[in-house]
């Protein structure tokens, strides 16, 4: 498998003064387009932003980068190639492990895996090295040339809501979920980081009302799940259905598997030489947290953020006997008859 060297990835060159001020400009009319379709949509409370906005039946984020309003402008105007590869959670259900893999498994014969000089996954934070698929919508500069196949991008828009030429092109997504109840604890903590300390600290009675009654970003979780899976089960080959607790149980041979959902499988060779251990390794969930202790992924993100226990069962810690009762009950209710497993 060869790399072109027209491969360009965004900590590969920094954007100029003139593409950051055509992009910001870019953005705002994105803004200004949608601002009064968003006057006539249901909202609610945010868990970091200011509110929530309900659009054909999932909760979203306005006036940033990730938000309703790109997401609008994508299914309008974004085009998908049929080699494309997309990665989709929902917000802290490991996405970033995932982008960690996937950049990875794609690109392990462009970049040596031990090298700490050279490789990306040991220098820069994987949202560098994997990116969201929003910004593309205003970029001066897209992420990658046009000669360059696979893509590789991430989104937590679901299934229902991503532009048409995704659904059309016949690419490939893989789609990764985890047990509500860690993606709760989860986000209740990234939460209390990144929110405006004049809104206060949310407590955690807060976030568990919140999120039981489906309203989180790009949630209700159980509704945006049921998607990606009724997907799967009509588009098998084109779309991989992953648990984090499975990945975390078996990683090894999920690796493979996904190496060959991508494209890339390994060979013998490669595993007789300890290939699969060295990208386990590289993308271990210790790796990855050294790596990125300092530094920031933006201004206001610190790149440890996006690190905190990436346990699975952690969620015993914090909720009640009570909660874990209400939210086993809704759902078993949401994925009655789904074959899916936490």
């Amino acid at each position: 498998m060869s790399i072109p060297n027209t491969f360009r990835l965004p900590f590969e060159t920094e954007p100029s003064m003139e593409e950051n001020e055509y992009e910001k400009a870019h953005l705002a009319i994105i803004f200004d387009r949608y601002k009064d379709r968003l006057t006539t949509f249901p909202k609610e409370k945010g868990w970091i932003s200011e509110t929530l906005y309900m659009y054909h039946g999932f909760w979203h984020l306005s006036g940033g980068v990730y938000s309703i309003e790109t997401m609008m402008a994508l299914q309008e105007s974004f085009k998908a190639h049929p080699t494309d590869i997309y990665l989709v959670t929902l917000p802290k259900s490991g996405t970033t492990w995932m982008k960690a893999l996937m950049f990875a498994l794609v690109n392990r014969t462009r970049y040596k895996n031990n090298c700490r000089l050279t490789h990306p996954l040991l220098i820069f934070n994987p949202h560098k090295c994997l990116p969201f698929i929003e910004p593309e919508i205003y970029r001066k500069t897209p992420t990658y040339v046009d000669a360059h196949q696979p893509r590789l991008f991430a989104t937590h828009i679901p299934y229902t809501l991503l532009p048409q030429s995704i659904l059309d092109s016949g690419c490939r997504l893989v789609y990764m979920c985890r047990n509500p109840k860690d993606v709760l604890v989860s986000l209740f903590h990234f939460t209390n980081k990144l929110r405006d300390k004049s809104r206060g600290i949310m407590t955690f009675e807060e976030a568990f009302e919140m999120f039981s009654n489906g309203v989180m970003p790009y949630g209700p979780h159980w509704d945006h799940v049921k998607g990606y899976y009724n997907a799967n089960l009509e588009h098998p080959t084109r779309i991989l259905f992953l648990t984090y607790e499975n990945m975390e149980k078996d990683t090894m041979n999920n690796v493979k598997r996904l190496a060959e959902f991508l494209g890339c499988p390994f060979t013998k060779k490669e595993e007789a030489e300890g290939a699969v251990e060295e990208i386990v390794k590289i993308c271990s969930f210790k790796n990855l947290k050294e790596v990125n202790k300092h530094g920031n992924l933006r201004d206001d993100v610190p790149n440890h953020t996006f690190f905190r226990k990436g346990k699975v069962g952690d969620w015993s810690n914090h909720l009640t006997t009570e909660m874990s009762y209400i939210l086993d009950q809704i759902v078993k209710e949401k994925f009655e008859g789904l074959d899916i497993s936490f």
